[in-house]
C-alpha cells in the first residue's frame, strides 16, 4: 500500500509541476488498511490562515474514523505560506505515514529541471528525484502537519446521523478538493 501512496503522491507532484504549479499539501486517511480517499487543502492565504488550513485536513480523517494517515507536502511551499523557516531539504516532497501510535517521516528530495516558461513568467518544470535518504521515525514535523496528524486520531463529536457525510460535504463546501474512494462514496 504504502508504495502505491508514494507512487500517486509523486505523479501528482510530477504533473503540477509540468503545470507550473506547486501541489497543495494532500491527506490520505486510511480505515482497516482501506484508503478513503485523496484530500488537498483548500486555497491558503499565507499566514495564519494557512496554518488552520493545513491542519484542518484532518477532519476527514477523524470523521472516518482513520487508524492511519498518509500527508504529503512540498518543504518550501509550505513554509512559505505558513511563514516559518525552512527546515530539511528544499525542494523536497515529504510524506509522513502516521498511526496514532507514531508517525514516520518520508522525504523523496528532487531538483528541478526546467520544461518552459510562460510569457507571464511562470516555470513549468519536472522533478529530478534523488534518492531518498532513510526514513526517520519520530522525525519532526513542521507544526500545522503535526496539528493534522495529532487531530486525525481525535473522535469527532458531531451530532449529526452521518459526521462523515457532514464533514465531507462542509470540507468541499469550504474549498478543499475532495476525491473519496468508492468504499467511502456518499
Amino acid at each position: 500500500m504504502w508504495n502505491g501512496l508514494v507512487g500517486v503522491a509523486k505523479e501528482s507532484y510530477t504533473a503540477a509541476l509540468g503545470e507550473g504549479v506547486v501541489p497543495r499539501p494532500l491527506m490520505m486517511p486510511l480505515v482497516r488498511g482501506d484508503l478513503v480517499g485523496l484530500i488537498w487543502t483548500r486555497p491558503l492565504k499565507v499566514g495564519q490562515d494557512a496554518l488552520a488550513g493545513i491542519a484542518e485536513l484532518a477532519n476527514v480523517a477523524a470523521a472516518a474514523g482513520a487508524d492511519e494517515v498518509v500527508l504529503a507536502w512540498e518543504t518550501h511551499d509550505v513554509a512559505t505560506a505558513c511563514e516559518l523557516p525552512i527546515a530539511g531539504p528544499a525542494p523536497c516532497l515529504n510524506m509522513v505515514h502516521a498511526t496514532p501510535g507514531g508517525h514516520v517521516l518520508h522525504q523523496f528530495p528532487y531538483s528541478e529541471q526546467l520544461l518552459s516558461r510562460s510569457p507571464e513568467g511562470w516555470a513549468s518544470v519536472a522533478p529530478d528525484w534523488w534518492p531518498a535518504p532513510a526514513p526517520q521515525p519520530g522525525g519532526e514535523l513542521v507544526p500545522p502537519i503535526q496539528a493534522a496528524v495529532d487531530f486525525s486520531f481525535t473522535p469527532v463529536e458531531l451530532d449529526h446521523p452521518d459526521p462523515f457525510g457532514v464533514t465531507v460535504v462542509l470540507m468541499e463546501e469550504d474549498g478543499y478538493r475532495i476525491s473519496l474512494t468508492e468504499a467511502f462514496a456518499r
